[in-house]
């Protein structure tokens, strides 16, 4: 592998340090205050859940009170702490936004990370967006240089590289000089991490990645501002992010981790989510409900059902296929492209509903999964797009197919800012009166 001639923490550092707030372009600005209104109302229906309560009730065996607080709930949280549950309760529903091409769920930990870090230093908001902006800029670009490969050695780039951008912004908000910035990324090579291993059982410690990230990257850039020194390249050395993870033969696209900082914003392709699962099973979603809607379809309708889905995304969605048809509960669901397919023929909607236990074990939705398979698509566009096609062949005799090339959210065909506001509206229900929710 052939590394850049300056160090890419070096280049990140330089942008870090640079920014102006000024030189932002109105509509990155404008799109990121949606997104961290996207990550605030995920946040505030997650924190009803029960995962959300056995989180807290777990830090609280560590600490004490603090004076940070915790989206949705009463409590108050020491700024760590706080961290790791707010982008746990940001990504817990699975719900939140997540860039393409990097497979990364930028905003979780760039959203705990700017926002609580920020008020916990005073920072204006300009500062807090500039922060944010940094954090999903050098996840985006770090995601980039591989395209989708930790996915398949089971790391999960959201906590990963969420790491390296959640230091970014800390260090941004802390002051950081680019020598410590530099530092700060090195020592958060050996604090960055995440398993793929949830999907074996729906366990819940992917939903705790973005937050750990957020953690990590508060201490990394605290221990760099008081001085602790990290290795100079933690992205390109023989034991770095990228040869570490992937081996030596790495194919790994260097220039993608710092090409136009600053100049082209990888903000902007940043898909927004219009189902609380995995982004890899959006097209098959609204594949399906067109195929409903066109020819006024249901479950008694199917013989079989192919979904043509890109290599990519397959070990995550649709392997092992005994699991996937019959997922142990509301997680496994979520990452299961037959149940989200089949969901969709029997209830005509997916929702946060069709995560309930009622419908995760329904009869009729677990029989129709068995009569649904999965084929390589040779056509996706994956990772730029989640691309999906649906094929049905029906009891009439009937081949109905439908195909989704760019999934609804990401750039190429985005939500509008209505319907973000919308599904804000509605995450904020349980646990905001609607002047309250109108008001944010």
């Amino acid at each position: 592998m052939n590394a850049t001639p300056e160090p890419i923490s070096q280049q990140l550092a330089q942008f870090t340090c640079g920014l102006d707030f000024a030189q932002i372009p109105a509509d990155v600005i404008e799109q990121a205050k949606l997104h961290i209104l996207d990550a605030l109302g995920i946040a505030l229906a997650a924190s009803r859940l029960d995962f959300a309560r056995c989180t807290l009730d777990g830090l609280r065996v560590l600490s004490a009170d603090g004076d940070v607080p915790v989206i949705g709930m009463s409590e108050k949280l020491p700024l760590r702490d706080a961290v790791l549950m707010n982008g746990t309760l940001i990504h817990g529903l699975d719900y939140d936004d997540t860039h393409s091409a990097s497979i990364v769920h930028t905003s979780a930990s760039a959203t705990t990370t700017a926002l609580f870090a920020g008020a916990a230093r005073g920072c204006s908001g300009r500062d807090v967006l500039a922060a944010y902006l940094i954090a999903v800029e050098a996840d985006a670009r770090l995601g980039m240089a591989v395209k989708g490969d930790f996915h398949q050695v089971g790391l999960h780039p959201t906590g990963l590289l969420g790491t390296f951008g959640a230091t970014l912004a800390a260090g941004r908000l802390m002051g950081l000089d680019s020598n410590q910035l530099r530092d700060a990324q090195g020592i958060a090579l050996s604090l960055a991490g995440g398993s793929m291993e949830f999907l074996a059982d729906g366990a819940w410690t992917k939903r705790m990645h973005p937050g750990w990230a957020g953690v990590c990257g508060i201490t990394a850039a605290a221990l760099a501002h008081g001085g602790f020194k990290g290795p100079g390249e933690p992205y390109e050395g023989r034991f770095g992010l990228y040869r570490m993870h992937l081996g030596e033969d790495a194919k790994v696209d260097w220039d993608a981790c710092t090409a136009e900082l600053g100049q082209r914003w990888e903000m902007r392709n940043v898909a927004l989510k219009p189902y609380p699962a995995c982004h890899f099973n959006h097209a098959f979603a609204d594949a399906t409900l067109a195929l409903v809607r066109e020819h006024g379809i249901g479950a008694d309708d199917v013989v079989s059902i192919r979904a043509l889905i890109g290599d990519g995304s397959v070990k995550t969605v649709c392997e092992p296929e005994s699991r996937k048809r019959r997922p142990a509960n509301a997680y496994e669901a979520q990452f299961s492209t037959h149940y989200t397919i089949a969901t969709c023929l029997t209830r005509g909607r997916f929702t946060l509903d069709e995560l309930e236990p009622e419908c995760v074990n329904d009869p009729q939705t677990l029989e129709l999964c068995d009569r649904i398979a999965y084929e390589v698509d040779p056509e996706s566009a994956f990772p730029k797009y989640y691309s999906g096609a649906v094929v049905i062949q029906t009891k009439d005799g009937r081949t109905l197919s439908h195909r989704e090339q760019i999934n609804r959210g990401a750039a190429g065909n985005p939500l509008t800012p209505g319907e973000v506001k919308d599904k804000f509206r509605a995450n904020a229900a349980s646990a905001m009166n609607a002047g309250k929710t109108e008001e944010t």
